[in-house]
């Protein structure tokens, strides 16, 4: 009996390495495209703010094709269009399963999947209500790599980004934070691990700083009780780039 055929949602970060390794060592779905979103104006994956060169470069190691969803403006109208527009565009090819790596946000997964039920497509979510503590420790004990590109200031400062997530990191987290980030606390990019046929070089560059703007729902909503005033982004250069 042949596997549903599905997309997967691609972040470049960690949650989407960790969890795309489970779903294709469960052998449950026939995944024939990673779906990411990108700023065409910056050529940067939206949020994480990682170049597009190393996302290419991450798709060439794990060596499933890339469905590209293009964003110029940021709002919602236009996400959703677009995001439209590439969904159809698989289901054409008998893609019925779109499969996310969040954790726990009720919110987000019911936007979702009511998008998806305007294309007749059906949600998975392979790391729903797994413990983040215990999620975030397998991460490191697989031997994934990879380094915090982008922080939220009201949680986590400069300092933070370009920093290895390891069991220090795990430990010097601020009670606050959750070990995922699954609140958006932090960005990160997956650069080496099982999932990758080889490992994706790169260089920390420039820290920047960026003022809190009006998100798409492709991110994670805030807090009530946190303080937001931006983000901080720390750029990831390409090998060819250093």
């Amino acid at each position: 009996m042949s596997k549903p055929k599905a997309i997967f949602c691609w972040s470049g970060g960690k949650d989407s390495s960790y969890c795309l390794h489970k779903v294709l060592t469960e052998e449950l779905y026939d995944v024939k495209y990673l779906l990411t979103t990108i700023n065409e104006k910056f050529k940067r994956i939206s949020m994480h703010g990682v170049r597009e060169e190393l996302l290419h470069n991450q798709i060439e190691s794990i060596g499933i094709p890339l469905l590209k969803v293009s964003v110029t403006e940021g709002t919602n109208d236009e996400y959703e269009k677009s995001m439209k527009a590439a969904l159809l565009h698989a289901k054409s090819e008998g893609i019925t399963i779109v499969i996310f790596g969040d954790i726990f946000l009720e919110d987000l997964r019911v936007y979702r999947e009511n998008n998806l039920a305007k294309v007749a497509m059906k949600a998975v979510f392979p790391l729903w209500k797994m413990d983040t503590a215990i999620l975030i420790n397998d991460f490191v004990d697989k031997q994934f790599k990879t380094v915090v590109c982008c922080t939220n200031d009201g949680y986590l400062g400069e300092e933070w980004t370009g920093r290895e997530i390891d069991k220090s990191f795990i430990a010097e987290l601020p009670g606050q934070v959750d070990p995922c980030g699954e609140n958006g606390e932090y960005h990160t990019f997956c650069y080496d691990g099982p999932l990758f046929k080889k490992k994706i070089d790169f260089t920390i560059g420039e820290k920047v700083y960026k003022p809190l703007e009006i998100k798409t729902s492709d991110d994670c909503s805030l807090p009530s009780n946190i303080t937001t005033k931006g983000f901080w982004f720390c750029d990831l250069l390409p090998a060819q780039l250093e």
